[in-house]
């Protein structure tokens, strides 16, 4: 059963039904063979990743990072490209005080995980996703905070560790004009 049922983004019967689509279209890459055979456990690895990665998102956009650090496991060299823009930051603070401020900066949301595409080869798993989602961060009222997002696990032994998180706020078509008002940092 998904983590979404009845969790759906202010009630929005749409966003349930972006999820369960999202959910039978990673069935049908498996199926399909559109994900490359490393291993025996390819599919049910990405599956598993899949269901993984959607509650994850669900517990931190609502600021539960005690359920969100128990969900995720980061690789050593874990990097992040935030969706607030700025270099890429190395490794995480997993630190009681460091979860309870982000518990504080996101609260009060929830959302669904859309899989464009998945890529299995080897010892790697890679998602393109959208996370459909809404929330109250830095103690703005809560609002749509989709985000595009591409995800690298990397296998260590039987266990996947997210190596890379890039984010971004783009999910709606923006004009010529406010991409370069954004690359002038404005």
């Amino acid at each position: 059963m998904s983590p979404f049922k009845n969790k759906t983004a202010r009630g929005d019967k749409s966003v349930h039904q972006a999820a369960t689509v999202s959910r039978r279209a990673a069935m049908a890459v498996a199926a399909t063979g559109r994900v490359a055979h490393t291993a025996p456990a390819s599919d049910a690895a990405l599956l598993g990743i899949i269901r993984r990665t959607e509650q994850q998102a669900v517990a931190f956009m609502a600021g539960d990072m005690t359920r969100w650090a128990n969900l995720i496991r980061l690789d050593d060299d874990f990097t992040l490209m935030q969706p607030f823009g700025g270099s890429a930051s190395h490794g995480f603070d997993d630190s009681p005080e460091h979860l309870a401020e982000l518990a504080r900066f996101f609260r009060n949301g929830g959302g669904t995980l859309e899989v464009e595409k998945s890529y299995v080869s080897g010892d790697l798993i890679v998602l393109v996703m959208i996370e459909r989602q809404h929330g109250e961060v830095g103690g703005l009222p809560d609002q749509n905070w989709s985000l595009r997002v591409t995800q690298v696990y990397r296998r260590h032994g039987s266990d996947w560790r997210l190596a890379h998180r890039h984010a971004d706020p783009l999910v709606g078509k923006i004009s010529l004009e406010q991409a370069a008002a954004l690359a002038r940092g404005e």
